[in-house]
Formats: structure tokens, sequence, C-alpha cells
């Protein structure tokens, strides 16, 4: 059994884990508890359903997701280097998941939007203000770009938001065929949807063409 004073940690990386190789509905606290090594009152001892388990699942990994974007989006890199290398890292992630258990297991947010989003309002908002707060994110670095003369772009938010979109969807298609290379083409619509050039921070970027 779990320490009382690690016990809330071991549920929510359990639940984490089972969320993403199997999705939300399918769970059962019963379940959770058992791969987290607690009791079933232990559960409920931190969380008073399984809708405020997943809030608090969503929250935790957007605390280290929005930390690991503000890193790459906010260095001093030039802006649409910074971008990259985000979609760089992305990538990186998505591969060694797919190394860890043999699937692409895919966004975390993106999966729970496409199955719960309907179903249970509390998360469908938490979803949503995670997705606008990245968009804002990318906006500043889009904005950054224009002012640069390396972006041309209308409305820069809109941009921003085609930008997070096209990232989501990869990731998506990435999970569909378990095959990370669909993500190959993250950096190329990027600059189109930019109408940008391939030059960045002095390097040529390789064209890969959307699939």
């Amino acid at each position: 059994m779990g320490r009382t004073s690690d016990a809330k940690e071991r549920i929510l990386s359990a639940a984490q884990t089972l969320i993403e190789l199997r999705g939300y509905s399918a769970l059962g606290v019963a379940e959770i508890c058992k791969a987290a090594g607690v009791p079933k009152g232990s559960f409920y001892y931190f969380f008073s359903s399984k809708e405020d388990l997943a809030l608090a699942v969503i929250d935790e990994h957007w605390a280290a997701q929005r930390s690991n974007w503000d890193r790459i989006l906010r260095n001093d890199d030039p802006p649409l280097q910074r971008l990259r290398q985000l979609f760089e890292v992305t990538q990186a992630d998505q591969r060694a998941g797919q190394q860890s258990c043999g699937t692409v297991s895919g966004c975390l947010f993106g999966n729970l939007t496409l199955e719960m989003s309907n179903q249970t309002e509390a998360l469908r908002v938490r979803l949503q203000q995670i997705f606008d707060a990245q968009v804002d994110m990318v906006d500043k670095v889009i904005a950054e770009a224009r002012e640069r003369d390396e972006a041309i772009v209308a409305d820069t938010h809109e941009a921003a938001r085609s930008v997070v979109a096209q990232l989501e969807g990869q990731v998506l298609f990435a999970k569909l065929y378990n095959n990370t290379q669909r993500l190959d083409a993250l950096w190329t619509n990027c600059l189109a949807i930019l109408g940008a050039t391939a030059s960045v921070g002095g390097q040529e970027a390789p064209v890969t063409p959307a699939r």
C-alpha cells in the first residue's frame, strides 16, 4: 500500500497512465487504485469522484506541459525557431512514449476532448481553457515573427489557432497510425500557415510533404 504521503501522487500517476492507454470511460476506481497500490478508501480521501480525479490529472499534466512550453516559446531564439523546437520536442515525446509502451499515446488533452467533451461539461470547460492558453502562447510568438517580417498573417490569433489545430491533428494521426513519422510534416505545414520561408535562424528547414 502506498504511504499516506505519496498516495495521492500514486493515484494521479496511475490514472494518467491508464487514461493514456485505455481512455477515461472504461476505467473504474478499483482498477485505478489497484494500479496505484492504494486502498479504495484512499481514493475518496483525495477525490470526490472519478471526474474530480480526471480534472486533477488534467491540471497536473497541463502544469508540466505549460512549464515546458514556456521554456521553449519564451527563450532567446528567433520566434519561428522556437515554434520549430516545440514541434521537435512534441515528436520526441511521442517517439519516447511509443518506445516505452509500443504505441503512440497521442495528446492527453486531445484524447479526452474526443472522448468526453460532449459528455462532461466540467472536463469540456477545462480542456477548452487549456487549448485557449496554448493558442495565446503561440499567438505571442507569431506576433514576434510578424514584427520581424518573418510571417505573413493578417490575424496572429487565428494563425495561432491553426498552428495548434494542426499540431493536435498530426498527433492524432500519429496515434491512429501508430507512426510518429506522421509528425514529420509539422514544420512544413506551420510555414505554410504563416506564409513563412523555409529558412529559420540561418538554417534551411527540411521540406517534408504534408501527409
